[in-house]
């Protein structure tokens, strides 16, 4: 399980260093291979290779006349890339994606339990602080049935 909130500096070639406590779950998991992809927020997800293949198979099956369907598809699985952490636990973003998510020098990553999001440093903190206050000021009638006795 990935959880926690990192600080990360990508290099100038736009490599991102996993932090060491993820690492070796990430060799025995997946072999060190991840798939980068869009998340539907400005931030990229980064899947551990056979989770993200669990999630392909349930995308290839939906209706191909599926508009929302046919979006997830286009979106998730046609800007995913394959990465592999090289030996000091590094990993290639594509410019693409760098691009998408407007990753420059400081970002987040964020443990999401079976996956990360990445995120610029800057816009994660802002929409943090935007989700804690709509929180703080909301009655939580949204919340589905198994978390309503959640107490944060």
């Amino acid at each position: 399980m990935f959880r926690g909130v990192s600080s990360i500096h990508l290099d100038d070639k736009g490599r991102l260093a996993v932090p060491t406590r993820y690492r070796a779950e990430l060799d025995e998991c997946c072999d060190n291979q991840l798939v980068i992809t869009v998340g539907l927020d400005k931030c990229l997800l980064l899947y551990p290779l056979p989770e993200f293949e669990d999630i392909e198979r349930k995308l290839v099956q939906l209706p191909a006349l599926n508009q929302q369907a046919k979006r997830l598809q286009r979106l998730l699985i046609g800007h995913a890339a394959e990465c592999q952490l090289d030996s000091q636990g590094r990993c290639l973003i594509p410019e693409p994606l760098r691009r998408f998510a407007l990753l420059e020098k400081r970002v987040a990553l964020i443990g999401q339990g079976n996956k990360f999001e990445l995120w610029d440093e800057d816009t994660w903190n802002r929409s943090r602080d935007e989700w804690i206050e709509t929180e703080r000021l909301g009655d939580n009638a949204d919340l589905p049935p198994e978390l309503g006795t959640l107490s944060l």
